[in-house]
């Protein structure tokens, strides 16, 4: 079949006001960078004549600027799922001029099947490659391209010349069935492959190729400072400990790792551990830490969701395929986030903590308990599933003013029931076969802040009576008394 080839603004042209738009890639890998961009102008120009043309947008995760960020500053989102890191964006869904709904990655493809979610009007696809007869062979990224091609009525191709034919074979495509008739996924060690390397869809849906040759929009990652290094040290101190007290296999077991320089700096660290073997990664996101541990020869194989690496990593990456594909494996996020999954394979999760409180609950999403950050991602899918979960965060923000540990988190999103350790710069907390207030002890000794160890003790005085001993009034004072006084340190636990 011969496709129609049209530029940006004609792909707009196509959509309409209140359309339902899936999109493929996760993170800012593999997704669409044109049309969405010319939708935006379209939509400003809308707006000045006073028509609506607002989008619905289901995404595999965050995206780039091109999608969350052009959309965002256009007010051209109706509603927004599952994940976003976009600045504009962030205000948007906090100002509700957008509506968004926070979901565990891993549902959102069956959700949509299921018809809990509207079924999208349009795919829009960033490829390498389409043949004839409708096969799409994906870039960097998958998150929910199956379900979305399949499910739309119509398809939008961005043909992306900047990513080689070549990393055909990188992707491995299966998309389960749906309850009864669903079957055990049959993946067993990370390198297993279960589908075919690419998506095929029905050609008379593709209702034209944008053609592109453009870049991830990955940004770099912050450069690992003190408090990452002693992190990372933690965690990887953490595990070898683990193994010689042989509660982890000599062998090592699957990681999984969150995303950000913290990751990094912690997949970095269990790399430079000597007590700790070239280990393979079953995970959502494969970044720049990954291709570094390969190239030292200490991760032996990845299985992700994206590459979610910055251009020179994955510069490196196409320029020695040869070496880098038979280690390399990308899914869809129904997959490579499966709870199934995560189980059989004994994964050892890592992921960060945005504010984590005495008892081991963890929040991943809200500042202050009211204004997103994020969104859980693929955290939830992952640690109530886990061999071993691990959250990791900074002990303190905002130069020492906001103490991430507190008496009681602000938003909740993973139960002390999930957490197994927590880590910060100052040590490890072990949170396995503990009691509540055993928990907040080696919590307040281990990880808390020096300058906040006091307050937290006090405060455990204050709820000494129950099972888990708080004191409702005085909870949230930490929060509260920041958002008066903008210290932490300021609280007044008599006031409360």
């Amino acid at each position: 079949m011969v496709y129609s080839k049209i530029t940006a603004d004609e792909a707009a042209a196509l959509i309409k006001d209140g359309d339902i738009i899936g999109f493929s890639g996760f993170t800012a890998a593999g997704c669409p960078k044109e049309v969405t961009k010319a939708l935006a102008k379209r939509a400003e120009e809308e707006h000045a004549k006073g028509n609506p043309l607002k989008v619905g947008i289901y995404t595999g995760a965050s995206t780039g600027d091109s999608i969350d960020g052009y959309l965002s500053r256009a007010h051209a989102i109706k509603f927004r799922t599952p994940y976003q890191s976009n600045k504009d964006m962030r205000t948007e869904l906090n100002n509700h001029d957008a509506h968004y709904f926070d979901l565990h990655l891993s549902e959102l493809q069956q959700y949509i099947r299921y018809g809990f979610l509207p079924k999208p009007d349009l795919a829009i696809l960033e490829v390498c490659e389409i043949t004839d007869d409708g096969k799409v062979f994906l870039t960097s990224g998958v998150g929910i391209a199956p379900t979305v091609a399949r499910m739309a009525d119509r398809v939008i191709i961005e043909l992306n010349r900047y990513h080689p034919r070549e990393i055909e074979g990188m992707h491995d495509i299966y998309e389960l069935a749906d309850p009864p008739h669903r079957r055990e996924i049959p993946i067993y060690k990370p390198s297993d492959r279960i589908g075919v390397p690419y998506i095929q869809i029905d050609p008379a849906k593709v209702v034209g190729v944008v053609e592109t040759n453009l870049p991830n929009e990955v940004g770099a990652f912050t450069p690992q400072d003190e408090v990452t290094t002693r992190i990372g040290e933690n965690v990887a101190d953490f595990l070898s400990n683990e193994m010689k007290a042989g509660r982890i296999p000599a062998s090592f077991l699957p990681v999984q790792s969150g995303v950000g320089n913290v990751a990094n700096a912690v997949l970095g660290a269990m790399g430079a551990n000597p007590d700790i073997p070239p280990f393979e990664i079953y995970t959502e996101v494969i970044q720049d830490s990954v291709v570094k541990l390969m190239a030292e020869g200490n991760a032996k194989f990845a299985s992700g969701c994206s590459l979610t690496v910055s251009t020179p990593a994955l510069e490196e990456i196409y320029k020695n395929l040869s070496d880098f594909k038979p280690k390399l494996l990308l899914r869809p996020q129904e997959i490579s986030n499966s709870p199934e999954i995560a189980r059989r394979l004994g994964l050892i999760s890592i992921n960060t903590a945005l504010e984590a409180d005495i008892f081991g609950n963890i929040n991943s999403t809200h500042v202050l308990g009211t204004k997103m950050m994020n969104g859980i991602g693929g955290s939830g899918d992952f640690c109530r599933n886990a061999y071993l979960s691990i959250f990791t965060c900074p002990s303190v923000t905002k130069e020492g003013k906001i103490s991430a540990i507190v008496p009681m988190v602000s938003h909740l999103d993973h139960s002390e029931h999930s957490v197994k350790i927590l880590i910060t710069e100052h040590g490890i907390a072990d949170l396995r076969g503990k009691s509540p207030i055993q928990k907040a002890e080696v919590i307040i000794n281990n990880c808390v802040d020096p300058s906040y160890r006091d307050l937290l003790n006090d405060y455990l005085k204050l709820g000494q009576k129950g099972h888990t001993p708080q004191k409702i009034s005085a909870a949230l004072a930490f929060h509260d008394t920041f958002i008066k006084t903008g210290d932490m340190h300021n609280v007044n636990w008599g006031a409360y």
